[in-house]
């Protein structure tokens, strides 16, 4: 879809859909986008001008069907997958991306830190994807250096974000808010640091009592992404991983070097999306995204959940879709997938599925919530389909139709219970949604009781 649409742009010193946008250009990919998410082409080319949305779109993924991550678009999901190296592979990776997509995952990251040859399984991945990719690419700079974390220097780093950018990835997800004097803030924490790339780089300033080597070459990194239209994704490595250490001071304090980051990738029209937490109650949910808007100056919010509570390990899609579905109400703009797995293993290919949906669910319960035009207009049609007893209409309106059939399928498998006025709850008597009550028999109760009021008790 997208070759000749970029291959106008090839050669220039800015290729970012910003960068269009702040000279008053609509994209085609904005115009794509637009009759995605049902708004103006207008409204698309402003919002990303300002910074509140992006379109992740690198000029080497042709292939990619371009969305758009922001407050005025649809809440978005994001579905992690990766190779390890104690399980997978290229092949299964593919077969994991095929699934995402299928199940509705709106972007996908390549987490994959082994279990073959990285920069294959990566071009696999995006060879094959019609979303957006997204990488973190200080897991492969560490393999680069077989491991030996004090050994990593700048140009490993560039390196690597370089070549992603090549690739094709259209996101990376970039650590470099977490600063070295914020090192000293995580001493009453308990769970310290959970983020992978941020403890990548805490070992790196404890070990030369120097600042971040993603923070210090910012402006190189801006460079590389300004070439190829890579959106930041700024990391927060002092994300709480539980509830108690949510909200403290090392969180808030990289948050505030992430907004300083993201106006110094605006200065050169790149774009931005900024991460966020993790584990947080209820009620601190509203306030971590509030804050983030105050910081970052409206760039868009993507979260990690958050995990509402840490006492369900194997059902963490669920604590964490329901913090999910609240940060997307209050305005987050995507939110990243948990699936049954987290805190215990490497997921599979049914806690991938399990995960999405969970999320699918949040994600569109938060623009109910927003009353985004259109967000229930599938509720209703499915509503009308349970109603009038249509269950393959029902099926089809699903967000997982697979599931819906096989569950009703378990104890009514035959066709002919497709089309009967009741399910295996209630059988064939005592279905409420049997009583039909129809327009003239309402008028007529209606003239009755004007009438004849009815004794209150």
């Amino acid at each position: 879809m997208r070759t000749e649409w970029v291959a106008k742009r090839r050669g220039q010193d800015n290729v970012s859909q910003m960068h269009y946008a702040r000279q008053g250009v609509i994209t085609e990919e904005m115009q794509y986008v637009a009759k995605r998410e049902n708004l103006p082409a207008e409204l698309i080319r402003a919002e990303v001008a300002r910074g509140r949305m992006i379109i992740p779109a690198n000029i080497n993924h042709t292939n990619l069907e371009p969305m758009a991550i922001g407050i005025a678009s649809k809440c978005k999901v994001n579905a992690n997958i990766g190779a390890s190296p104690n399980s997978s592979n290229l092949q299964e990776e593919v077969d994991k991306l095929n699934l995402a997509v299928k199940y509705g995952a709106d972007t996908v990251m390549d987490l994959s830190t082994g279990g073959g040859n990285l920069d294959e399984i990566r071009t696999a991945i995006i060879q094959a994807s019609p979303v957006p990719i997204g990488t973190v690419p200080v897991y492969q700079a560490l393999e680069s250096v077989h491991g030996t974390i004090e050994n990593l220097t700048a140009d490993d780093f560039l390196h690597i974000i370089e070549k992603h950018a090549q690739q094709g990835v259209d996101y990376q997800t970039i650590h470099a808010g977490i600063l070295i004097e914020h090192l000293p803030l995580v001493r009453n924490r308990i769970t310290g640091i959970v983020s992978r790339g941020g403890g990548i780089l805490a070992r790196w300033m404890l070990h030369h009592h120097k600042q971040n080597p993603l923070y210090t070459h910012f402006n190189d990194i801006i460079e590389i992404f300004k070439k190829y239209d890579v959106s930041f994704s700024l990391g927060d490595s002092l994300r709480p991983g539980c509830t108690h250490d949510a909200s403290d001071e090392a969180q808030l304090a990289e948050l505030k070097t992430l907004g300083n980051l993201t106006r110094k990738a605006w200065e050169h029209d790149v774009q931005v999306m900024v991460e966020g937490p993790g584990h947080v109650p209820m009620d601190q949910i509203e306030f971590n995204v509030r804050k983030q808007m105050e910081e970052c100056s409206e760039a868009p919010f993507y979260v990690l959940g958050p995990l509402v509570t840490d006492i369900a390990p194997g059902y963490d899609h669920i604590t964490s879709a329901i913090g999910a579905a609240m940060a997307g109400w209050y305005g987050t703009a995507m939110l990243c997938y948990v699936t049954p797995k987290e805190h215990l293993g490497l997921p599979d290919a049914e806690d991938v599925r399990n995960g999405l949906i969970a999320y699918k669910i949040a994600a569109h319960a938060a623009d109910i919530a927003r009353h985004r035009p259109g967000a229930r207009d599938r509720d209703d049609e499915l509503s009308k389909a349970r109603y009038n007893f249509d269950w393959n209409r029902q099926f089809e309106l699903s967000l997982d139709p697979e599931r819906a059939k096989e569950y009703h399928d378990e104890t009514l498998p035959a066709d002919i219970y497709k089309t009967a006025e009741f399910c295996s709850m209630c059988g064939p008597k005592f279905c409420p949604m049997q009583t039909k009550v129809d327009a003239d028999a309402l008028t007529e109760l209606e003239k009755f009781l004007a009438k004849e009021p009815v004794a209150q008790a």
